[in-house]
């Protein structure tokens, strides 16, 4: 009988402990998986082909003597005449306004160009474009960015890292340790896939002193 006994209690014992190590597990596994729990948050996918790296472009301005155009000639917009052009005059320098492009006169014909920093006009150019960047508005029409300035808008350098989804047509391709970018008055783009989009965002400016 005292056999019997002792066998009965070891026997609960034992189940007793097994019950309690299970529960414990129990208790343990639904707390960790209570903080591993994943959160779902929405991103933008942003994949880049190309990076600017060495130690030479860490300001991100780089020099023009590194800058290998793929064409050996620079692309030239001339026309001989314009029509309802506007005489606009920074620091000496004429442009004329018209087609929402800027032109300076030589021989005879009248050549696309880009305006320089600072460069400030009353009326943005009916293409431009708003850019929002760190809690900054950019207006960027045919490559060219702008602030606005009390009732002006005035020319300037875009911050790196600001993303468009067009260049101007004039653009040019070039080599920089082996990368290509994309060119347009100074400012480097590097070709970019924002959830599935093409993108171009700005990772340099050429450095022209």
């Amino acid at each position: 009988m005292k056999t019997f006994m002792k066998a009965y209690i070891l026997s609960a014992l034992f189940l007793i402990t097994i019950t309690t190590q299970v529960s414990a597990q129990t208790r343990r596994s639904t707390s960790t998986n209570k903080t591993v729990k994943p959160t779902t948050t929405a991103r933008t996918t942003k994949t880049k082909t190309n990076r600017i790296v060495n130690n030479s472009t860490t300001s991100r301005r780089i020099p023009s003597t590194k800058v290998t155009y793929k064409k050996p000639k620079k692309k030239v917009v001339a026309v001989r005449n314009i029509s309802n052009r506007r005489v606009i005059n920074h620091k000496g320098q004429n442009y004329y306004y018209a087609n929402n492009k800027y032109y300076t006169q030589s021989r005879g014909r009248y050549i696309v160009i880009a305006p320089k920093i600072g460069f400030r006009i009353n009326i943005l150019p009916s293409n431009s474009r708003r850019v929002r960047f760190n809690n900054y508005d950019y207006y960027n029409a045919n490559g060219i960015f702008y602030i606005q300035i009390n009732n002006q808008y005035e020319v300037v350098e875009p911050e790196i890292g600001t993303i468009v989804y067009e260049l101007p047509n004039d653009y040019e391709k070039v080599v920089i340790d082996g990368l290509t970018y994309y060119e347009y008055a100074n400012i480097l783009y590097e070709k970019i896939q924002i959830d599935g989009t093409r993108a171009y965002e700005i990772v340099g400016i050429i450095d022209m002193k």
